[in-house]
């Protein structure tokens, strides 16, 4: 590295943020960017280790020591080109990964690993500033046609490596604008939506073709597309919402936690409310709102919900309280588990663990309140850890508004997946090897959440840029014999 003792000389130093106060008031991005002379002296710290355990920790394996060296050296146009060797959309990553690369870094051992997840974004967004991000279109065509079913991270960076092999690649989305979980799971204080518009705006160069408002296998049969596709890639995502079937999960006002968010998202892109809502506006304006689940779709639930006004808002998490922090001589460099907070429970919810919700009450078919009681793990008959309410412990909460972000259990099954015809795993996802990506139905690939369940923006990205090349490999390989 540049400076090689860097990391004993250089405090880490995040990027800031507004204050809650002041980004509640809006739905806008609201971390401070510190500047590329600060972002170079955090990049100075990395180590070059001779093990770099960060390449391990990254889904995409992206070439971290690399481009933080590019950074000190203030090379940024270097570094945008080593990060998009093996990341399609950084500037995607560098605002929504929870960065297991940082956990797995060395210096974590002692609290304090190289910032990567900012120095990332830095280098994505100084190059889109700078007009360095540039369509790379093939120099020749193959003629081969292929269709991608979904625009999440999955399908996008599949399409986009398969048209820069020289293929004719269709994205096919259902609902009415381009990027999937991105564009609809994620808010707009996370992820602006114009990020997403301006790869569009490169991939069309390239020559991906982008057709919404088609859902595969309701609006067009599989079998149609097999006629005129050579190649048919399933990357759907994992929608189907897990729900919680207890007594009062009829009433109004117990809402999926996408079904939440999406409205918002929908609202901030222009939307009428007619058409952002549907049959149903869900707000949280004036409401004590209750969120069941821990993770980072709940999150996004309390940060959505503090910002249309929320009276207050509470978060239940069936799991005990994780440990403030981890060993790390036990997990490191793994991602570890511990307490989190995110920027959304910091602008303000109560967080309750070890809670299990037993019963919705209302009254005139609207929820008001829930039933819960303290949960605790056991072993099953089988030896297996479960979860039960223990006796005694019961309480009851204020609700007027309740949302399920207990995770996905996978893809939906009706539409594409059932028109498809292919084999499923026992969870439920599409079953299709790593690294070879072929369903059981011929000329059908998959990948992303779809294969492999619910998981992180970047290891959809990764599933779809080795999934292009599998999709490459096989058309090759069919030219060949045909040769």
């Amino acid at each position: 590295m540049g400076n090689p003792t860097g990391f004993l000389e250089v405090d880490r130093r995040d990027r800031a943020a507004a204050p809650p106060a002041e980004r509640l008031k809006t739905w806008n991005e609201f971390v401070e960017e510190p500047g590329r002379e600060t972002v170079g002296r955090q990049a100075s710290r990395c180590m070059e280790c001779g093990i770099p355990f960060c390449h391990g920790g990254c889904p995409v394996n992206n070439l971290i020591p690399d481009w933080n060296d590019l950074v000190y050296k203030q090379d940024w146009k270097a570094a945008i080109d080593r990060l998009h060797q093996t990341n399609n959309f950084p500037e995607f990553t560098g605002r929504i990964c929870p960065a297991p690369c940082e956990a797995a870094c060395t210096l974590n051992l002692v609290d304090a690993p190289v910032t990567i997840k900012s120095i990332e974004r830095e280098i994505a967004d100084t190059a889109w500033n700078e007009g360095w991000v540039k369509p790379q279109q093939a120099r020749r065509g193959t003629g081969k046609r292929i269709a991608v079913v979904g625009s999440g991270p999955a399908g996008l960076a599949c399409a986009q490596q398969l048209a820069r092999a020289g293929h004719a690649p269709t994205v096919f989305e259902k609902n009415d604008r381009i990027g999937g979980l991105l564009r609809y799971g994620i808010p707009d204080f996370k992820l602006e939506k114009h990020h997403i518009d301006r790869r569009m705006q490169q991939m069309e160069i390239e020559g991906v073709i982008f057709r919404c408002g088609m859902n595969v296998g309701v609006d067009v049969t599989v079998e149609r597309l097999m006629d005129d596709y050579d190649v048919l890639v399933l990357a759907g995502g994992a929608e189907q919402p897990r729900d919680l079937p207890i007594p009062g999960r009829d009433l109004d006002g117990v809402h999926f936690a996408m079904d939440f968010l999406t409205q918002q998202n929908k609202r901030n892109a222009g939307d009428p409310e007619s058409r952002a809502a549907g049959n149903s506006t869900i707000s949280a304006e004036g409401k004590h709102v209750l969120v069941i689940g821990g993770g980072d779709t709940g999150s996004d639930c309390i940060g959505t919900s503090n910002r249309q006004g929320a009276a207050s808002v509470t978060q239940f998490e069936i799991m005990p309280q994780p440990p403030l922090r981890e060993n790390k001589a036990l997990t490191w460099p793994n991602w570890p588990l511990k307490l989190r907070t995110s920027s959304s429970q910091e602008e303000g919810a109560e967080r309750e663990f070890s809670v299990v919700t037993t019963e919705f009450v209302g009254e005139d078919g609207r929820v008001t309140g829930v039933r819960c009681a303290r949960s605790e793990m056991v072993p099953d008959t089988d030896g297996r850890m479960i979860i039960r309410p223990v006796a005694g412990t019961e309480f009851d909460i204020k609700a007027d508004l309740v949302l399920l972000a207990m995770g996905f259990t996978g893809p939906r099954q009706q539409g594409a997946v059932a028109d498809a015809g292919v084999e499923l795993s026992p969870s439920g996802a599409v079953k299709a090897a790593f690294g070879d990506y072929q369903t059981s139905s011929p000329r059908i690939f998959a990948c992303g959440d779809m294969r492999r369940g619910q998981s992180l923006v970047v290891w959809a990205i990764r599933e779809g840029r080795e999934c292009a090349s599998a999709v490459d490999a096989f058309l090759a390989a069919e030219v060949q014999r045909a040769a």
